[in-house]
């Protein structure tokens, strides 16, 4: 399977936007045809398209297009992978660092593909947990390692700039399959390496 990116915006989804978010700026009081206005509907299309770009992704491809056999069989961390997603509950930010950890069981991935996959899942509308458990599955259903984890630190906008306002507050969200499930040595080993 091969993988191409690109960040292409789709004319006909770019126009529909477009026209819906000039429709969003007169319902709360703006006028669309303000000078520093003008373009802000194309703008919001082609960006709410980029966040959301993970839609068009696959991430088992992503994962197979860099799929080598080899029999190393310790733990492989990825640590500190940026994030940035949109919470699906009010369209705002939520970002943070996953850390994505394996034990291949006769098959290894490009280190930069670990990174993709949290990219295209956390390029959807999102809640953390979900995140969690789809970054968890897709790298153990492609690679069928010994065992996943998968551990996301996030601060979420939806809880900061509204609501109940809590700055500096931040949700942790793990999964795990097989050996980090099983074994209390190998998730100890991780945690230890996390911190």
């Amino acid at each position: 399977m091969s993988y191409t990116n690109n960040d292409l915006f789709t004319p006909e989804t770019t126009k529909k936007l477009e026209e819906l978010y000039k429709e969003v700026l007169e319902l709360l009081g703006e006028d669309p045809l303000r000078e520093g206005l003008l373009r802000t509907p194309l703008r919001v299309a082609q960006s709410m398209q980029y966040l959301t770009k993970g839609y068009q992704e696959d991430p088992a491809a992503i994962l197979n297009s860099a799929r080598f056999r080899e029999e190393y069989q310790q733990m492989v961390l990825v640590k500190d992978i940026e994030m940035y997603s949109l919470c699906e509950h009010h369209m705002l930010p939520f970002y943070g660092k996953a850390h994505v950890a394996y034990i291949p069981n006769g098959f290894i991935t490009g280190v930069s593909k670990i990174t993709r996959v949290v990219e295209t899942f956390a390029r959807r509308f999102q809640v953390q947990e979900r995140l969690t458990v789809q970054i968890r599955d897709c790298i153990q259903q492609t690679l069928n390692p010994m065992g996943v984890a998968v551990v996301i630190e996030a601060e979420h906008m939806c809880m900061q700039i509204r609501g109940v306002q809590k700055q500096h507050s931040k949700m942790v969200t793990s999964a795990f399959t097989g050996t980090f499930l099983k074994d209390v040595r190998t998730r100890e080993e991780l945690m230890h390496l996390l911190h």
